[in-house]
């Protein structure tokens, strides 16, 4: 146990203390400050259990439905954290998230993994065609994502500002966001059925475990899950309750707060799985997560709230990004696209994605 705890995959249960902590502080009425980033942490434990219990259990249900079920919960913490957000009328802060996390994966996360495992190493090669095929889908439901904001633009009130909550918009761009969500849902299916079927092969490169351990049980891997999805769940009605008021006492704006905290708390077991195998060397997979993530949240995960928004919350939540969002997820799949081309990668283009992330966090802190 001592071991796994201490390994590239275990660390994140070392921060479970902090779930009681969270719940604790909040009920005890700490400061909002305190309660956030408490919270936050205790997210991390909590996806982390969500993420394996997953694995287990796609490991037990054969390679077809198990790539399903991967796909399916690999966004389930931040979706969650999400819909608690939609329920307090946190709209804004909801797409930054989003976003957020899109711009994690393309540029945080691939940065980290292509420098970590380009370090002591010329430079490390993965399959070109799955990652271009990745970052294809991810332009092109990126390119759909922006149009209600276009429109909104062009004939409507505008862009919202960074520091919006939520903007009732016309119903015009509200229909419009929700065709546009039917047609990534659809286009989201079909890559299932691309990257589960006919080019299996090609999209779940093998994933080798440090110590295969006890395999777990069906019923245990439902089990865990329920239990990582209620974790996840009281760990994200905490932090978005918290959200408000820590971002006036600290003196970050909830945007900033949204794209940044939030997006790297709901993935950060996830992101770090990536950067550790890519120090093994096992760019495939570190390319499969960074990129396949980032086009999950494009094609399901914003896609999916816009849907439930119309059941959650006092109106729909439009696709209608501010501008510094818009500009931010354009340039970071741009750069995504650009450096997994060529099917190999370097220490010093992961130095580079990294710097085009600190660069856009420090816009967004002073937005």
């Amino acid at each position: 146990m001592r071991r796994f705890l201490l390994s590239g995959e275990g660390w994140p249960y070392l921060l479970v203390p902090f779930i009681p902590l969270a719940i604790v502080l909040d009920v005890a009425g700490a400061p909002a400050t305190v309660i956030f980033f408490t919270s936050a942490i205790g997210v991390i434990p909590t996806a982390a259990l969500m993420g394996k219990s997953t694995e287990e259990l796609a490991t037990r249900s054969g390679p077809g439905i198990g790539g399903l079920l991967n796909v399916t919960f690999g966004n389930a913490p931040e979706i969650i954290i999400a819909l608690f957000a939609l329920g307090q009328g946190l709209q804004e802060v909801v797409k930054a998230s989003l976003v957020g996390s899109i711009l994690g994966n393309c540029l945080l996360v691939l940065g980290a993994a292509m420098f970590v495992g380009g370090l002591g190493r010329d430079r490390q090669r993965f399959n070109r065609t799955a990652a271009t095929a990745q970052s294809a889908m991810l332009l092109l439901s990126v390119a759909a994502l922006v149009m209600p904001a276009i429109f909104e633009l062009s004939v409507g009130r505008g862009l919202p500002p960074p520091g919006a909550e939520a903007i009732d918009y016309d119903p015009k761009v509200e229909d419009l966001s929700l065709f546009v969500s039917i047609i990534l849902m659809c286009t989201y299916v079909a890559g299932l059925y691309f990257s589960l079927r006919t080019h299996r092969d090609l999209f779940n490169p093998p994933r080798e475990k440090e110590d295969e351990g006890e395999v777990w049980t069906v019923r245990r891997s439902v089990v865990m899950l329920a239990i990582a999805g209620v974790a996840v769940g009281g760990m994200s009605e905490i932090l978005v309750g918290s959200i408000s008021e820590a971002a006036k006492t600290i003196g970050l704006s909830e945007f900033f707060i949204g794209v940044i905290v939030v997006a790297i708390v709901g993935n950060a077991a996830e992101h770090w799985v990536a950067v550790f195998v890519a120090w093994k060397n096992k760019m495939d997979l570190a390319v499969n997560i960074a990129v396949g993530s980032a086009a999950q949240v494009a094609l399901f995960a914003i896609p999916l709230l816009v849907l439930l928004s119309y059941v959650i919350g006092d109106f729909p939540m439009p696709l209608v990004f501010n501008g510094f969002e818009i500009g931010g997820i354009i340039l970071a799949v741009l750069i995504a696209i650009h450096v997994t081309n060529e099917g190999e990668s370097t220490w010093f283009e992961g130095l580079q994605l990294l710097a085009v992330y600190a660069i856009l966090a420090l816009a967004f802190a002073f937005a």
